[in-house]
């Protein structure tokens, strides 16, 4: 049995996705989350074979999230699920190790594919993912600004463009204060940026958060 996680912050597309995975023998969702921190609470509690996630997670976003999730569940085979085609977000995404892209625009077919792919311990993209990463190829993709963000500062990143105070961030986390301050300074620097404004643009520019 094939046992599948769903992360999706809308709950249609949660029932969309459960619904083409129950219409497959053997498969089954085991979980399913609303935000990136129940997502991998569930997933360290379920350890599902695949972990199907949007990008745009509140609290701990897809990029963050998988790699959380191939840092403490190697085995584990992540699909992003997402409306996002960028370069930025596919080259983050991949970069932090997931084998599988599919855009919610695609029909149900190339979401079932993708599953079967990764069950195979295969990737999979769908076609306007394929045609970028091949594009990137051919001209030396420019590594993406996250890339370079430790997984606590792309934590720290969204809960501060999410408007959340250093004392809110370092009690959700459970850190102090000290270090939100510090990884808040690597955060900030790497982006390029010097005030929450231009963090807070820079945030949605790349999709840690939704304007």
């Amino acid at each position: 049995m094939l046992r599948i996680l769903i992360a999706d912050d809308h709950q249609i597309v949660r029932k969309g996705v459960r619904d083409v995975i129950e219409g497959h023998p053997g498969w089954e969702v085991c979980a399913e989350a609303a935000d990136g921190q129940q997502a991998l609470e569930l997933a360290l509690k379920e350890k599902p074979d695949v972990a199907i996630l949007d990008v745009s997670l509140p609290i701990l976003n897809g990029v963050a999230l998988t790699r959380r999730l191939q840092k403490e569940m190697p085995k584990i085979r992540v699909l992003l699920f997402t409306m996002h085609d960028d370069d930025e977000t596919v080259s983050s995404g991949l970069a932090a190790g997931a084998r599988g892209y599919v855009l919610k625009s695609d029909s149900e077919r190339h979401l079932e594919a993708a599953i079967s792919a990764l069950h195979v311990n295969r990737l999979y993209f769908s076609s306007p993912v394929s045609e970028l990463l091949l594009d990137a190829a051919l001209n030396e993709r420019k590594r993406s600004r996250l890339e370079s963000f430790t997984i606590r500062e792309l934590e720290v990143a969204q809960l501060i463009a999410e408007g959340k105070v250093n004392k809110q961030i370092a009690r959700q986390l459970d850190i102090s204060v000290k270090t939100v301050e510090s990884h808040r300074a690597a955060a900030m620097r790497k982006a390029g940026v010097r005030t929450a404004a231009e963090f807070v643009r820079f945030a949605i520019k790349h999709n840690l958060i939704q304007p």
